[in-house]
């Protein structure tokens, strides 16, 4: 799958996430800008890692700050 689609599905799996309808941008927070709680990070990576049958660990978790990375992120796992 390249980039576009990578993030063209993680654009719709943000969507119910997006309380505030926030414009997602590649340099979109989710802390500051889409105000995700904990909680709601958890929900979210989960969402991300059965779409696309994938694993990020607390570590990578840890370094993805904002949407660009994480669709980054997502693609780099899918290769390997």
């Amino acid at each position: 799958m390249n980039p576009a689609e990578v993030e063209e599905r993680i654009r719709t799996l943000i969507e119910p996430f997006n309380k505030k309808g926030v414009a997602v941008e590649p340099a979109t927070t989710f802390a500051g800008d889409l105000e995700f709680d904990s909680l709601t990070v958890m929900d979210f990576v989960a969402a991300i890692e059965d779409e696309f049958d994938i694993i990020i660990s607390m570590n990578q978790q840890a370094e993805i700050d904002t949407y660009g990375q994480l669709v980054s992120a997502v693609h780099k796992l899918q290769d390997s």
